[in-house]
């Protein structure tokens, strides 16, 4: 009878150790997602600033703004530059029309002069000053086409000096560009921002992506687009199953860190891969995860 007993409890320790191994899973990892940070595009005061940590900001929201008087003021008296150019390009039209009228009577002038030559009521001295003229005249027009050409050139300069002053003005708004939560608040209203400094950083919590490593045993099975199992912890004593897909697969192997387990303890080159999760709220940057291969070869 105690021989029976003891054959029957080896029986249960068997088959809990092999029940424990079967389900044991085949990778381990932690949550991760895919951080964005917002840095300012222009320098000044930040007047406004309306984020705050776990905030969830949609795509265009405008969250804030950077003190533009400065750049308004610039772009004030660009404006009124180019309303002096534009007056300077007037007033040489008005002379083009003139020295043009002058130039027209001029040629009056001198078809009747050659006519009265023919009648030799007219001499050549006559002819050849009215060419003269008209000559001049012509050598004026061409300088006030010039001197017109500059002046239009310099006016498109100063429009371009007003959109980059206009860009640099919109640059000053903070407009959130990707939906997401807001995960780091680095700035308050009133500090000055520098171009490039960082104002926040966010991060789409809706997926999340589960980076775990596997052997070069498993990586035959596992594949791009896959199907799995991912597995966290619902209480102290079991797991609560999520679907996932594999999304990325490392194409180089690497040591096995320290913090993560893998299916077998002597493997010393695993392959990163990544799953991603569709988050319900419960699921947490950082958080452990454990992932089963649903396709699997015999």
């Amino acid at each position: 009878m105690n021989k029976i007993n003891i054959i029957f409890v080896i029986g249960l320790l068997i088959f809990f150790g092999c029940s424990e191994q079967n389900i044991r899973s085949d990778a381990y990892g932690n949550f991760e997602s895919r951080e964005v940070i917002i840095s300012a595009e222009a320098q000044g005061k930040v007047l406004e600033f309306n984020v705050e940590e776990g905030q969830e900001v949609g795509p265009g929201e405008l969250l804030g703004y950077i003190d533009t008087v400065s750049l308004s003021l610039t772009r004030d008296q660009l404006k009124s530059s180019i309303t002096a150019v534009m007056s300077n390009i007037d007033n040489i039209e008005a002379q083009i029309v003139v020295q043009q009228q002058q130039m027209d009577n001029l040629v009056i002038d001198r078809d009747r002069i050659e006519k009265l030559m023919k009648d030799g009521a007219a001499t050549q001295k006559q002819l050849d000053d009215v060419v003269g003229a008209i000559r001049v005249i012509e050598r004026q027009i061409d300088m006030l086409d010039t001197q017109k050409k500059m002046v239009m050139d310099e006016a498109a300069t100063v429009r371009v000096q007003i959109k980059q002053v206009e860009d640099n003005i919109d640059k000053c708004y903070i407009v959130n560009p990707e939906r997401g939560t807001v995960l780091t608040k680095y700035v308050e209203a009133n500090e000055i921002a520098t171009p490039g400094r960082s104002l926040y950083k966010i991060a789409d919590l809706s997926r999340l992506e589960l980076k775990v490593y596997i052997s070069g045993v498993q990586l035959p099975y596992v594949k791009i687009g896959q199907q799995v199992e991912v597995l966290v912890d619902k209480d102290d004593k079991s797991n609560r199953a999520l679907p996932g897909v594999v999304s990325w697969i490392s194409q180089q192997a690497e040591f096995t860190p320290k913090i993560v387990q893998t299916k077998e303890e002597r493997v010393s080159l695993v392959y990163a891969m990544k799953v991603v999760v569709e988050n319900d709220g419960s699921l947490k940057i950082g958080m452990p995860g454990e992932v089963n291969f649903m396709e699997k070869s015999e």
